[in-house]
């Protein structure tokens, strides 16, 4: 069983309680707007990071991540792209890598608001972490915590904060 964090949104800042809340993660996945690739270096102190970029990140970013990432974890499917959309509301692309690559567990961020729907048209575990960066519009900063065990998922946590300007990194 392996436990994963999940977070999107940082652009270029972290809260602290964050980087704590990870620490018994065995992979960190990053859902774009990543902002700095410090925050990735700081973040793989932790653990290894998976991810894909997003619409603010650099060429240096994205010489890195993918736009799209999809790949087997513990015999799960997962698949993850930065701007996706949700279960019945999906944009163009990742309505086609639902189509195609099939995964248990569909991720996106963006939006900066948190989602954990299961998607039962397409049998899939739909995460949207939310928003872990200081900036942007949302009040509650939040990430998620996932085990995974051979094609089964479970213990979903979500770190909630509020957005107070002393308890973030910057980068």
């Amino acid at each position: 069983m392996k436990s994963i964090g999940i977070l999107s949104d940082t652009h270029s800042s972290i809260h602290k309680g964050i980087l704590n809340f990870f620490l018994a993660c065995d992979e960190i996945w990053h859902i774009g707007d990543i902002g700095s690739i410090k925050l990735i270096q700081e973040l793989e102190k932790i653990a290894p990071v998976k991810g894909v970029y997003g619409n603010i990140d650099d060429y240096e970013i994205q010489t890195i991540f993918p736009e799209i990432n999809t790949f087997e974890y513990e015999n799960t499917k997962i698949a993850m792209i930065h701007i996706g959309g949700y279960p019945g509301r999906y944009s163009p692309k990742a309505t086609k890598i639902i189509k195609e690559f099939k995964p248990k567990i569909f991720l996106s961020g963006h939006s900066h608001i948190l989602k954990a729907i299961f998607d039962k048209k397409n049998n899939c575990l739909h995460l949207n972490p939310g928003a872990a960066g200081r900036y942007g519009f949302h009040k509650v900063v939040t990430a998620m915590r996932l085990k995974i065990n051979n094609e089964n998922f479970s213990d979903l946590e979500i770190f909630e904060a509020e957005r107070k300007a002393s308890k973030f990194l910057i980068f």
